[in-house]
Formats: structure tokens, C-alpha cells, sequence
């Protein structure tokens, strides 16, 4: 039975397709969702039959778009440019292939504003769209801050890019200034953006995670905890949203230098695989009534019991089901089966 939902699931997703860089705040939700069906309908943009647009999804500007042919979707992909126009101003979409794989998409909000006293925050938003083309970024803010989509390494990329921009930038001042002088301080105003980590762990390694593998990691394999304690290494978690960064560093001073690359090593390896074999599902509280949302809350605890290779992360606005493609499926769906069976 599980193979069989797993076929079906797998159909559907090869009919699907990801739609990023929406207008967000310029029009209302659905008349976006009537705009994005007509397109995709639209034979002159290589479209076909619609059968279900996902609006909105947990990513701001994002929707997932389902044609009733396998062939509609290739060929909407193949086109590349696709402009959403009519009601609101022309916006250009990104459209790509729908991954059963749901950390393929990450969206993030950066504060270039500490580099501003440095450097012209346009030009490098230019160089930093040059050396990640994958991203789409959205218009630079007047406060310096900055929409950014792509695939979870690529936004992984990005982040490392400017912490090197921002310590390159350090040592430039650092250089610049006098041991004696009065201005050493005013150095320090330009810090890596939301990366800034304690003196005592700089010496160490630096790992960027997506928070969501990172906290499967964690919490349901025993080979994160094995693999400090293995090597002796001490890991502060940072986490940023959607991405944790890792600073690890040998818990016994200097006598085993090469440990925190290996942990470092073996971490990103193990992380790099569940990226490829996780998925996760998610049920949004937000908007429900009280009693709904006890009903979804209380299946999933119940279930939880039973699927002991899912994490179940529960949040104020929605709860997240991580875990195996057919896992994760039959678990929603046994929720979805559980709570219409309360209602009765």
C-alpha cells in the first residue's frame, strides 16, 4: 500500500511545478492565485491545463502549480522567462521543478546595511549576483536590507561569501589603524551580518546547516552527539531562521588540532545526505479555530509515538513532520484521517 501511495505522489510531483518571485503586498492572495492559473493556462506561455495552484505556501512568494499533463510541465520549464503582468507591474517568475526534496527552496532577508560605510551596497549586490547566479534577488531597500531565494546551498554560498567580505573588510581596517589610536573601536561597527560568534570560538571550524536538517540531526540520530564526544569537540548552535551555524572547536586545547575538521567533515557529509533523503510536510495553525488546531496537535503527538523516524516540531503558527518521503506522507495523511474522524 505504501509503494502504491509512493507512485502516485511521485506522478504528481512530475506534474508540479515551483513558481518564485510572486509580487508580495501588491495585490491580494487570490486574485495572485487567479493571475498565476491564467498564465499557466495561457498556450502562448507553453501551458495547459491547471489543475490546483498552491497560494500562499510558507515561503513569501511562492506557489506550487500542478498541471493535469506530465508534458505541460517540461514544457513550461523549458521556456525559462515567464512574466506575470495585467493587474500588477511586469515581474519576471522563476520556474523550476517540483522536488520531493522540500529543502530545495530557501528564502532569506539580509541586512546589508553593515557594509554600507565600506562599500556601495548596489555594487555588491551586483558582484554577489554575479558569483551566485541560482539566487533571485528582490529590489535593495532604502534601510539596506534584501529579499534572497535559492536552493538551500546556494544560500549556504551567499552567507559564507559575505562573512569573508565582512572579515576581509576587518582586517583591512585592523591594518589601517593605529595600535594607539583613538579610532580602534570604530573598526568594530562593521560585524558579519547575524554570524558574529564569541572570541573564544573563532578559532574553531564553521558549518552552515539548514535548521531543519539540523534539527533532525540532532535530535534523531545519535550520530551528532556521538560524533562530539567521539573527536572531544565542544559545537555552539547558532540558529538564523532557516539556517544554524555551527562553531566547533576541540574541547582539549591544542593537543588534537586536526579534530575539528574531522568533525567538521563527518558532520557535513551525514547533513549532506539527509538533505537529499528528507522531506518535510507541514500543518498551518495559523487562522484556524482553537478547536482545530488542538485536534492537529493532539494527532500528532498520537502518531508520533508510531513513527519514530519522523520529528514532529511544533511552532505557535504551524507544525512541521520531517522525516522519509512515504514516512512523512502517510503521517499527514493519517492526521488528515484522525482529525476528520473528531469532527464526526
Amino acid at each position: 500500500m505504501a509503494s502504491v501511495l509512493k507512485v502516485k505522489e511521485s506522478e504528481v510531483s512530475e506534474r508540479t511545478i515551483v513558481v518564485a518571485g510572486l509580487p508580495v503586498g501588491s495585490i491580494n492572495d487570490q486574485s495572485l492565485t487567479i493571475l498565476v492559473k491564467s498564465h499557466f493556462q495561457d498556450i502562448e506561455n507553453e501551458g495547459g491545463v491547471v489543475e490546483d495552484v498552491i497560494y500562499p505556501t510558507r515561503t513569501k512568494g511562492v506557489a506550487y502549480v500542478t498541471f493535469k499533463e506530465k508534458k505541460v510541465a517540461e514544457n513550461v520549464i523549458r521556456k525559462k522567462k515567464h512574466y506575470l503582468a495585467e493587474m500588477v507591474r511586469p515581474a519576471q517568475l522563476t520556474v523550476s521543478h517540483f522536488s520531493e526534496k522540500v529543502f530545495s527552496s530557501v528564502n532569506a532577508v539580509l541586512d546589508l546595511s553593515v557594509f554600507r560605510s565600506q562599500i556601495g551596497l548596489r555594487s555588491l549586490v551586483m558582484d554577489l549576483k554575479m558569483e551566485i547566479p541560482a539566487l533571485c534577488f528582490s529590489p535593495l531597500e532604502a534601510n539596506g536590507r534584501i529579499s534572497v531565494q535559492g536552493s538551500f546551498l546556494a544560500i549556504k554560498k551567499l552567507k559564507e561569501s559575505l562573512i569573508l567580505k565582512a572579515s576581509s573588510l576587518l582586517e583591512k581596517n585592523r591594518n589601517r589603524q593605529s595600535p594607539r589610536g583613538s579610532t580602534w573601536e570604530s573598526s568594530h561597527s562593521l560585524k558579519p551580518p547575524r554570524s558574529s560568534t564569541p572570541e573564544t570560538m573563532r578559532r574553531g571550524e564553521r558549518l552552515v546547516l539548514d535548521t531543519d536538517i539540523f534539527l533532525y540531526l540532532k535530535k534523531m540520530s545519535g550520530f551528532y552527539e556521538s560524533t562530539l564526544k567521539k573527536f572531544h569537540a565542544l559545537c555552539q548552535e547558532t540558529v538564523d531562521g532557516e539556517i544554524t551555524t555551527l562553531c566547533i572547536r576541540n574541547a582539549q586545547g591544542g593537543s588534537q588540532p586536526n579534530n575539528e575538521k574531522q568533525v567538521k567533515e563527518l558532520i557535513e557529509k551525514y547533513s549532506h545526505a539527509l538533505h537529499f533523503g528528507l522531506r518535510k510536510e507541514t500543518f498551518i495553525l495559523e487562522g484556524k479555530e482553537n478547536r482545530e488546531k488542538r485536534n492537529i496537535k493532539l494527532a500528532c503527538k498520537q502518531l508520533s509515538s508510531r513513527y519514530l523516524q519522523v520529528l514532529v516540531n511544533f511552532y505557535h503558527t504551524h507544525i512541521d513532520i520531517i522525516g522519509s518521503s512515504s514516512d512523512t506522507y502517510l503521517f499527514k495523511k493519517e492526521v488528515v484521517k484522525l482529525i476528520r474522524q473528531k469532527v464526526r
